[in-house]
């Protein structure tokens, strides 16, 4: 199956480094971070989960719950964990999926049908399109996805302004612009009229364009 934004996120049942969890029930009412990577014991790989682990308070902060996925056996993730904390500095508290049958890789489409059934003799080469950052709203509707390749870390702190955007944007009828971040001004929807929006922002607008106003970022509820 191929997976685009607005998509329901495949529900599933597996064994993590925290024990047995079903997504959706574990999820909860929370926004979700699920990611993926090829290999235990693969470099790039070891430095974003240690940078993970110490984003995860901001992440906690925002109601969403971090979920990794490593297309190997849970025995092998938690001798990977050591490692981890050595070169992040903060320890994994996160759960881990034990991804050896392939089984979640297929099911969200980072693997194709006929890669077999099981992790073993697998390299992070043959692995390498588990590589994926699924942001999963609370209606676990699937919110943005990021595909890097196995060369290239992911910057989380993009992940977590990313977040910052679309809980902003679910919650009122806005849009942020190029290279916002939190605190700064933001874009009213254009299906929001004039009249509309004098409701919405009664502090007014800076009309930069007919279809472009700017307006300070409205507060979380």
């Amino acid at each position: 199956m191929s997976l685009r934004i607005g998509d329901k996120a495949p529900d599933f049942q597996a064994q993590t480094t925290k024990g047995a969890i079903k997504f959706h029930e574990w999820l909860g009412d929370s926004w979700g971070i699920l990611f993926s990577h090829p290999k235990d014991f693969t470099p790039v790989c070891t430095t974003e989960l240690g940078y993970l682990a110490k984003l995860e308070p901001e992440f906690a902060n925002r109601n969403t719950k971090i979920l990794g996925l490593s297309v190997d056996p849970v025995t092998d993730h938690e001798r990977w964990l050591n490692d981890i904390k050595d070169v992040g500095g903060a320890a994994v508290n996160y759960p881990l999926i034990g991804d050896h049958d392939l089984a979640v890789a297929k099911l969200y489409d980072m693997l194709p049908a006929d890669a077999g059934t099981t992790s073993q003799g697998r390299t992070a080469a043959t692995n390498q399109t588990v590589r994926t950052v699924y942001i999963v709203g609370p209606d676990k509707l699937i919110k943005a996805l990021l595909v890097y390749p196995m060369s290239s870390g992911r910057n989380f702190d993009e992940v977590l302004r990313l977040l910052d955007s679309m809980q902003l944007t679910a919650e009122h009828k806005v849009a942020t612009p190029v290279n916002w971040k939190h605190g700064e001004d933001v874009i009213i929807v254009p299906s929001v009229s004039d009249e509309e929006a004098k409701q919405r922002f009664p502090q007014g607008w800076k009309t930069v364009k007919p279809y472009l106003r700017v307006v300070p970022q409205p507060e979380k509820q």
